[in-house]
């Protein structure tokens, strides 16, 4: 049995008639009647009734017969689609590593217009260091990242989207607020709140060189993991903390942001992913990104 077969049959148990439903088809009345006998002799049944030798009508078998032909082609046409649909990567599953620094700022926004213009693809959103994204790359647990630069892995990989500059994170009582640009000098004999270095190697290395260029020494006194755990502490009073100037974008009562002074090192997003994996979904996310 093939699907013309089914096809065949529809026409002519819709039109009835043997010549109408032939010429529906655009075919000869002789090779439909051969294709529908055909059917029937697979099938074991009748199908059709002939009333003439060009009008019939169905038999009970050929009712049931009918209706089921149309499940089938209608399960066929959806089929069909979703399958047309997934390989142009506009259904099926993007998972999707970021660092909680994008979160404030870039990520929301690019999420938002995403599932907007592809919104059958589920997003699976997992927050990772952007070493432990380099790792979830390499397991196949991830299909892109948003992550800081430099990486590890040269065999990765990637674009960046967006800069951002480094601005000091003070309490709104702290003296210095009353100044327009922090010194990186001001801060040395304050308490510097800052995350472990295993975290995010890039950016901790850019914070400290703003100190070592000017031949200091920080006096770190408090670690915290989470960008919005540092601010927290700022917000107490425990320390100042020297971070991405889209944290701004969290507004924490009692936390007020200055610009440095000097020349200050730029942060980078940038968007990885590996070469050899792309999917027909990550490809539109490429793109569209």
């Amino acid at each position: 049995m093939e699907l013309r077969h089914l096809r065949y049959f529809i026409a002519v148990a819709e039109e009835l008639h043997f010549s109408k439903a032939a010429e529906r088809l655009h075919i000869a009345q002789p090779p439909l009647s051969q294709q529908i006998q055909q059917l029937e002799a697979e099938l074991g049944v009748e199908l059709l009734h002939r009333k003439t030798k060009r009008q019939v009508q169905l038999t009970a078998a050929g009712q049931v017969f009918l209706q089921e032909t149309y499940q089938l082609l209608k399960q066929l046409e959806t089929a069909v689609a979703l399958t047309q649909r997934t390989g142009r990567g506009e259904t099926g599953q993007l998972r999707i590593g970021f660092t909680s620094l994008v979160i404030y700022d870039l990520l929301p926004l690019i999420l938002r217009q995403f599932r907007e213009q592809f919104p059958e693809v589920e997003l699976v959103l997992l927050e990772l260091t952007t070493s432990q994204q380099e790792q979830a790359l390499r397991d196949s647990r991830i299909h892109v990242g948003f992550a800081h630069p430099p990486l590890e892995n040269d065999t990765l990989s990637y674009k960046c989207i967006h800069r951002e500059s480094l601005v000091v994170a003070l309490p709104s009582t702290h003296s210095l607020v009353q100044k327009k640009h922090i010194s990186v000098r001001s801060l040395l004999n304050e308490p510097l709140i800052m995350f472990p270095r295993h975290l995010a190697p890039g950016l901790y290395d850019r914070i400290m060189s703003l100190f070592q260029q000017e031949h200091l020494n920080p006096k770190i006194t408090q670690e915290a993991i989470q960008m919005q755990t540092i601010i927290g502490l700022v917000s107490a009073g425990i320390g100042v903390a020297i971070a991405p100037s889209s944290l701004q974008n969290l507004q924490r009562t009692g936390v007020a942001y200055r610009p440095i002074l000097e020349k200050a090192p730029v942060i980078e997003t940038a968007i990885i992913w590996q070469e050899n994996r792309l999917t027909p979904i990550v490809e539109n996310f490429l793109q569209f990104i």
